[in-house]
């Protein structure tokens, strides 16, 4: 009798052991990092109205800075910057970026922006929306694509910000790597 639960306990042990190392091996897939399916680099070039450039601002400061730190806490920037292909600001736009963008630690320079890019060429037509923070003390920072139109219609992806050149306090530019994800 003893042998009989011997053999019966060893059949239920290894059946459990069996189901187990099937069940595992079927949920534990490794992460497969996609690759983009579109994919382009664009520069961002910020001009601040500084009470002087009324020709040639493409943002300007509608919200100034709190008292809170030294870091233009709670300062608000709308804009509506080119786009270019090259890091010089005198190529022809590719796309325009309209949104804003405001100072949010009182302890370090960071922003949040939300902005679309507005595409109307030969190459491209249509939107990309951009929103996230700018941890402008990394060298490279994510930000999301949460969406778009014509071209760009429901993508998803990754705008990967690189400080390209700042000369002054009201000239900032930055490379953009865009990667999507998701495209239709």
């Amino acid at each position: 009798m003893a042998q009989i639960v011997h053999k019966y306990t060893l059949l239920i042990l290894l059946s459990v052991l069996i189901m187990h190392s099937l069940f595992t091996s079927v949920h534990s897939t490794k992460f497969q990092e996609k690759k983009p399916c579109k994919r382009f680099t664009l520069y961002f070039h910020d001009i601040l109205f500084n009470g002087t450039n009324l020709a040639n601002a493409t943002a300007a400061t509608a919200v100034n800075r709190t008292q809170l730190g030294n870091y233009k806490h709670g300062m608000l920037v709308v804009f509506d910057d080119p786009m270019t292909k090259q890091n010089n600001l005198l190529t022809p736009p590719v796309a325009r970026a309209q949104g804003f963008y405001f100072y949010d630690t009182k302890d370090a320079y960071n922003a949040w922006f939300a902005y679309t890019l507005i595409f109307n060429s030969t190459e491209h037509k249509g939107t990309l929306n951009i929103m996230g923070a700018d941890l402008m003390g990394e060298e490279t920072r994510d930000l999301s694509v949460v969406g778009g139109t014509g071209d760009f219609f429901m993508t998803r992806g990754i705008a990967t910000f690189r400080t390209d050149g700042q000369p002054n306090a009201f000239y900032f530019r930055v490379k953009m790597d865009i990667k999507l994800y998701e495209c239709y």
